[in-house]
């Protein structure tokens, strides 16, 4: 009999693909059931953006293979949204790599750096994928907490207690994903302290600094030698409305760049072309759009998810960051699975239950601002008729 292999005992199928079949089912069986699960924007990039995709498809020379590296177009533009957005130099031909999304690059830098056996530090709560990739790969899972006392940032007299020895990697996420905590300069020196002092890279996650947010943009390469001991993924999946376009990028110091690079050249053929000339047009997107689509737009959902959360009888942080609303179950509830699962069953919707980003999860939920306001509205409104009356 032929066996899969071993790795495949490590992990299970995502959370989301699994319960997704089951909305399908539902959907199929006449439930209309809402979906304030998953973090997949509702809206289309820019007008602008869409216009150079179509223009360059439509050439007949801008069909062939890519390199990997990327064009220079969407490297100088990557390189002009750091500067423009947060105020950090990057060399566009040696300090960013363009990833095919956050995901993949996830794969690239842990294969860079990690060999089998080596430690690596995982947030709990934090994006599964760090953990179920890792698994894959063959490193060890050293979890760190985040709690809602701390802020959700790590506690670092903890960590300073923790054995360290063999850690190689740790990964972060501000703001924070599943979470909405928030950034800040003290935490990003921190951060990078921790890594010079313990001879760690920090791989800082940060997607959704344009979601809900009005204050300063911040990045981890802001503070002084951090591309010393960091890399950065960002990612146009949220920012800019396209997560089924898979754009995304690293920056770093040019070693690390060129590391990842001989990984990733081995792996998988550029983006292509008209994409990326697309997207470099889009880091060219004016302010106007910025607020109308990362910032308007979700603060109209985000009251109708608040109203949600009330109603269930959850607490939540009015200043988290992100486009979700994360929030924690009343004690009243034994599980938080038996909340999301009546929800679904009995309301209709489908929110994610936080234990699937960590045991430290478990009494939590997130509700998704993917939905337009008459969606959520209905949401609310599905909800109230189930939970009201008690």
């Amino acid at each position: 009999m032929i066996q899969p292999a071993d790795r495949l005992s490590l992990v299970s199928e995502y959370y989301f693909s699994r319960k997704l079949k089951e909305v399908a089912q539902l959907n199929a069986e006449g439930k209309d059931i809402i979906s304030l699960a998953i973090g997949s924007p509702d809206m289309p990039p820019s007008k602008e953006t869409i216009d150079v995709l179509c223009e360059q498809a439509r050439r007949p020379d801008t069909h062939g293979y890519q390199p990997t590296v990327g064009t220079p177009e969407l490297r100088k533009a990557m390189a002009g949204f750091y500067r423009r957005w947060y105020g950090v130099e990057l060399d566009p031909a040696t300090e960013i790599q363009p990833l095919i999304g956050s995901k993949e690059g996830i794969l690239h830098v842990t294969l860079a750096l990690c060999n089998p056996g080596d430690k690596v530090l995982v947030p709990n709560p934090g994006y599964p994928t760090y953990t179920a990739l890792s698994k894959i790969l063959g490193q060890q899972i050293v979890n760190y907490d985040l709690l809602e006392q701390n802020g959700w940032q790590p506690d670092f007299e903890q960590l300073e207690q923790m054995d360290l020895t063999g850690v190689k990697l740790m990964w972060t996420n501000y703001p924070n994903m599943p979470t909405g905590g928030r950034a800040t300069r003290q935490l990003y020196q921190r951060l990078v302290d921790f890594a010079r002092k313990h001879n760690i890279v920090i791989v800082n996650d940060n997607p959704y600094s344009f979601i809900l947010n009005r204050d300063e943009h911040l990045s981890i390469l802001q503070v002084p030698g951090a591309k010393e001991c960091c890399i950065e993924f960002n990612s146009m999946s949220k920012s800019h409305n396209m997560p089924g376009w898979r754009v995304g990028m690293l920056a770093t110091n040019s070693t690390f760049v060129q590391w990842i690079l001989k990984i990733k050249s081995n792996i998988d053929s550029g983006t292509f072309r008209p994409l990326q000339l697309a997207a470099a047009q889009a880091y060219d997107n004016s302010d106007a759009w910025h607020t109308q689509a990362n910032i308007e737009t979700y603060a109209s959902r985000r009251k109708i998810a608040e109203n949600i959360m009330t109603t269930l009888g959850c607490t939540f942080d009015p200043t988290q960051q992100g486009m979700f609303l994360w929030g924690r179950i009343p004690d009243t509830i034994a599980d938080v699975e038996d909340l999301t699962e009546r929800v679904l069953h009995e309301a209709r919707v489908f929110i994610a239950p936080g234990f699937i980003f960590g045991s430290n999860g478990k009494r939590y939920i997130r509700i998704s601002l993917c939905a337009k306001d008459e969606k959520m509205q209905l949401a609310l409104e599905r909800i109230k008729s189930v939970f009201s009356k008690e």
